[in-house]
């Protein structure tokens, strides 16, 4: 029994190291991007690399807001978007490792990429007091709004663990019975 007690143990510690390394190659990922972004693209005139014509390129922004850029002409949007960031980047990191210990990958994955995204716009709003996007589509005369690595992750990560919650209802609702401290309950009957 102490065995399988130490194989489970070192299984949560190699889980945890890959997935903390996973969430760090992503962050940086961003972070290396946005600053290759803003050396070559944004001394561009037009601060824009054509990569398909009318649909895809490459544009520097400057994002004061969150997501669509809400709170952008709010003097404290910056401060607050910086403490939400920090607040749901440590809350879900800590749903990660919960997922972790009890062994939902699957879960985990998703709380990975959403803390990997929450983690990447927080190092630029509290760097830079802006976040650096630059994904643009255009689709005919419609912009898509401009996005980048961070949005990108997080966007993946909310899918991912709506797809969860839908198709793995089951799956889900044992974790959240493991977050609440729910124990099963056992019919009398």
């Amino acid at each position: 029994m102490n065995n399988e007690v130490t194989n489970v143990k070192k299984s949560w510690i190699g889980s945890m190291a890959i997935f903390t390394l996973l969430l760090a190659v992503l962050v940086v990922a961003d972070q290396v991007v946005k600053k290759l972004v803003e050396a070559k693209v944004k001394p561009l005139p037009d601060r824009t690399v054509v990569v398909i014509k009318n649909f895809f390129s490459l544009y520097y922004c400057e994002n004061t807001g969150s997501a669509f850029s809400m709170f952008a002409n709010q003097s404290w949007g910056i401060y607050f978007l910086s403490v939400v960031s920090v607040i749901m980047g440590l809350g879900i990191f800590i749903l990660m490792i919960i997922a972790l210990k009890n062994n939902m990958k699957l879960i985990a994955l998703a709380f990975c990429l959403l803390s990997s995204g929450a983690i990447g716009n927080l190092i630029d709003r509290i760097s830079l007091r802006y976040v650096i996007d630059f994904l643009r589509f255009d689709f005919g005369s419609y912009t898509f709004p401009i996005f980048n690595i961070a949005d990108i992750c997080a966007v993946l990560g909310t899918i991912l663990l709506i797809c969860i919650i839908i198709f793995g209802a089951k799956y889900f609702e044992k974790f959240w019975d493991i977050i609440f401290k729910k124990k099963e309950s056992k019919n009398a009957d």
